[in-house]
C-alpha cells in the first residue's frame, strides 16, 4: 500500500500549462487516473472545475514546471509556447516538456535544441483524437524525439491513450498528424464533391453514402491501396491494370460531368492537371498512383 505522503511510483505527478478544451481533457483525466495533477493557464479560472476534483492550480508558469517531472504543454502554436516558458527557464533544469500543441517539423527540431540550452529534454507529439476521447486505450497519441525520455514516460503517456514513438526526428510526430490531416481534408473533400455531383441530379446524401461509404471505400479503395504499398517505396507502378493514361479520361469525364451539372469544377480540374503533369513526366503508361512521383516534388515555380 502506497504511503499518502510519499510519492506515487505508479502515478507519479504531472502538470499541464494550457487550459483549452484539450488541455482540460489532459488534466482531468490524469487526476482521475490518480497522478497528482498541477495545472497553469493564462485565465486562472479556467481551472475552477479541475481544482473542484482536487487538481492544484499553480500561480505562476514555474510553480507549475517545478511541481512535476513532467509537463504537458498544450497551447496554441511554438510563439506561444516559448513567451509562456519564458519565465520559468531555471524552472525547467532537469524537467521533461512534452509539446501536444500545434506546428510544424521544424518547429518541433528548433525545440529541442532550446529546450537543452536550458537543462531540459523535450519530445514532441500530436493528439489523434477529440477531447472526448482522451484517456481510451484506443485513442492514437503520436510522439517523437529521444526515445529513452519517451521510454522514461511512457506509462504516464499510456494514461492518456494509446501512445505511439515514430523515432527519434522530433519532427515526426508533427508531420504525421499534418500527412494525416490532409489524407482527412481530401478525402473529406472527394466525399463532398461527389455528394454535390450526384446531388444536383436529386439524390440525397444518405442514398449516394450506401454505395460511396458502405461499398465503394472499403470493397475499392481499402484493397487498392493494401496491394500496392511495396510497389509505392519501389517507385513501380505497374499499369497492367489500368494505365495513367486512362485514369486520365476518366478525369477528363469527370471534370466536364461537373461542368455540365453546375458543380464545383476547380477540384477535379486540379486532379485532372496533376495527371497530365505525371503523363507528361512519362509515366502514362503506368498505373495511376505514379502521380506519387508529382508529389514527391516541390512546386514548379513559373
Amino acid at each position: 500500500m502506497t504511503h499518502p505522503h510519499l510519492p506515487d511510483p505508479q502515478h507519479p505527478p504531472v502538470t499541464v500549462v494550457g487550459l483549452g478544451p484539450m488541455g482540460h481533457a489532459l488534466a482531468a483525466t490524469l487526476a482521475d487516473r490518480g497522478h497528482t495533477t498541477t495545472v497553469w493557464n493564462r485565465t486562472p479560472g479556467k481551472a475552477d472545475s479541475l481544482v473542484a476534483k482536487g487538481v492544484r492550480r499553480a500561480a505562476t508558469v514555474a510553480e507549475a514546471v517545478s511541481a512535476s517531472p513532467l509537463t504537458l504543454l498544450c497551447l496554441q502554436d511554438y510563439p506561444t509556447t516559448d513567451a509562456v516558458l519564458a519565465p520559468a527557464r531555471d524552472a525547467l533544469r532537469d524537467r521533461v516538456l512534452v509539446n501536444l500543441g500545434t506546428g510544424t517539423p521544424e518547429e518541433a527540431r528548433a525545440a529541442v535544441g532550446r529546450a537543452a540550452d536550458r537543462g531540459a529534454r523535450w519530445l514532441d507529439g500530436a493528439i489523434m483524437v477529440p477531447p472526448p476521447l482522451v484517456g481510451d486505450p484506443t485513442s492514437v497519441f503520436l510522439y517523437s524525439g529521444a526515445r529513452d525520455v519517451f521510454d522514461a514516460h511512457r506509462a504516464t503517456l499510456a494514461t492518456l491513450g494509446d501512445p505511439r514513438h515514430l523515432g527519434p526526428d522530433p519532427g515526426l510526430a508533427l508531420l504525421y498528424n499534418t500527412a494525416l490531416l490532409e489524407m482527412m481534408y481530401a478525402t473529406v473533400n472527394g466525399f463532398l464533391h461527389a455528394t454535390a455531383l450526384v446531388g444536383s441530379a436529386g439524390v440525397p446524401a444518405v442514398t449516394f453514402a450506401d454505395l460511396a461509404l458502405g461499398w465503394f471505400m472499403p470493397s475499392v479503395l481499402d484493397p487498392t491501396f493494401a496491394g500496392h504499398l511495396p510497389d509505392l517505396d519501389r517507385g513501380h507502378y505497374p499499369g497492367e491494370l489500368g494505365t495513367l493514361e486512362m485514369n486520365l479520361h476518366a478525369l477528363d469525364h469527370v471534370t466536364r460531368t461537373s461542368e455540365e451539372q453546375g458543380v464545383h469544377t476547380d477540384q477535379p480540374r486540379l486532379m485532372r492537371e496533376i495527371a497530365r503533369r505525371a503523363v507528361a513526366e512519362g509515366h502514362g503508361a503506368e498505373s495511376y498512383l505514379s502521380v506519387l512521383e508529382v508529389f514527391k516534388k516541390a512546386a514548379r515555380v513559373p
